[in-house]
């Protein structure tokens, strides 16, 4: 009881704020790890308003919450979620933590989904939809080599290998159709996975789902294997109304602003929109601004990143051709 009351002193007291990565594909952010988050403290009916950081895009401190003296990170005591739950600020799983189906179910869209999201962003894909979500506003060779560096670290710990690459491929895609089954067959015609009402697997699942129908191309194998559950579309339709679209109007609800190119809706069963509107500008806190004087100092790194790359690249072809001058190539 004295956990719900520190909890209900901060939800009336304090003003809140989300710092998220930028608008695009017609969602107030587009991130994996910064949806999830939006869609919690919507469910928990938590007032917030929302900010959007452009600094150090690899960061993993984004998202993170943040009222007064009061700061959580993703990448700090299990993410953002877990600390506004131990901190008694907002907690939709108290009576879903100890249910061995909600804990299967969570592992399975936490490890499964958010496996297969990572490979078709980072790995199975061009890389166009990354380049929206993490770094639209960067010169085209600093994005190039972030999103090789991203992608060489998501291959690392999705263990895939140029020997196993195939594999690791039909792998992940299997797990995901398994999920999607799984988890339409739980759903059902209900609103929410478990008792009818929100859960932060209702939070990760319909940030997946949404990402999956908005950001993706339509030759996405993710995307096809979704639209094949017609229950799990309605389901995210129905909470993107409520709790995206609906509430874009509202004063607990953060108004955002998202570019032309970034907001254009993907083909799809329904009509997938949005209502950008101007962000409300609020005074910046002393870790944004500490962030700002130090953006200069990423931007600098990645371009020496650049030089060093295309310098060993240039390197690299002037060998080649010194070594077939020399009449040392293959053919001999």
């Amino acid at each position: 009881m004295e956990e719900m009351n520190t909890g209900n002193n901060w939800r009336e007291e304090q003003n809140f704020t989300l710092v998220v990565r930028k608008p695009c594909f017609g969602l107030p952010t587009a991130c994996p790890s910064c949806l999830p988050l939006y869609l919690y403290l919507k469910f928990a009916q938590l007032p917030f308003h929302l900010d959007f950081s452009s600094i150090y895009p690899d960061s993993d401190q984004i998202p993170y919450i943040e009222s007064g003296d009061y700061v959580a990170y993703n990448n700090e005591n299990g993410g953002v979620i877990e600390s506004l739950k131990r901190d008694g600020i907002a907690d939709l799983d108290t009576e879903f933590k100890s249910v061995p189906e909600w804990i299967s179910t969570k592992a399975m869209v936490s490890t499964w989904l958010g496996d297969a999201i990572m490979y078709e962003l980072w790995v199975g894909s061009d890389g166009s939809s990354a380049k929206m979500i993490y770094y639209p506003d960067l010169p085209w060779p600093i994005g190039k080599v972030l999103f090789w560096k991203q992608s060489q670290t998501v291959m690392l710990q999705l263990g895939i290998t140029k020997g196993n690459a195939e594999q690791k491929e039909e792998e992940i895609y299997n797990r995901a159709k398994i999920a999607y089954e799984a988890l339409s067959n739980r759903l059902g015609e209900q609103d929410f996975l478990f008792e009818n009402r929100p859960s932060s697997v209702d939070a990760m699942f319909l940030a997946h789902v949404l990402l999956i129908l908005q950001a993706l191309p339509e030759t996405s194998v993710l995307r096809n294997a979704l639209l094949e559950h017609g229950n799990l579309v309605k389901y995210a339709e129905k909470h993107k109304m409520e709790q995206i679209e609906a509430g874009s109007s509202s004063s607990s609800v953060p108004q955002f602003q998202s570019g032309p190119s970034s907001s254009a809706p993907r083909k799809g069963p329904s009509n997938w929109s949005s209502k950008p509107k101007s962000k409300s500008k609020r005074e910046k806190t002393k870790e944004e601004k500490t962030l700002r004087k130090r953006a200069k100092y990423f931007v600098a790194a990645q371009l020496v990143s650049v030089l060093l790359f295309l310098t060993f690249m240039n390197r690299s072809d002037d060998e080649v051709e010194l070594d077939d001058d020399d009449g040392y190539g293959y053919d001999d």
